[in-house]
């Protein structure tokens, strides 16, 4: 018996991965926005399989997405916390200063 692919299982791991990428390199708000709209898409893919599982096949792409996606949010979270607390400590100017003096010398 043929299995159907299950929807928003494949989009659930790459905007997975690609919340971590982004929370990484990019801008930290960026990755938590993608990574609660991959974290979405491997909840409804998941329910979808637990409907009728004989039915759909890639859960293992929902699973991993829903994995990738939590740590793309944690990553940014804690990301845009520590930008947070640097613009309120003042030590922004500071690491500034440092960045010219690196990118002078």
């Amino acid at each position: 018996m043929y299995k159907e692919k299950l929807p928003h299982s494949q989009s659930a791991l790459i905007l997975g991965i690609i919340s971590i990428f982004t929370a990484c390199c990019c801008f930290n708000i960026i990755g938590i926005i993608i990574g609660i709209i991959g974290l979405n898409n491997a909840n409804k893919a998941i329910a979808i399989h637990n409907n009728d599982p004989n039915q759909y096949d890639g859960i293992n792409n929902a699973k991993t997405g829903k994995t990738t996606s939590i740590i793309g949010i944690i990553i940014g979270a804690i990301s845009l916390i520590s930008f947070i607390y640097v613009l309120t400590t003042g030590q922004f100017d500071l690491i500034i200063e440092q960045y010219q003096d690196i990118v002078n010398d």
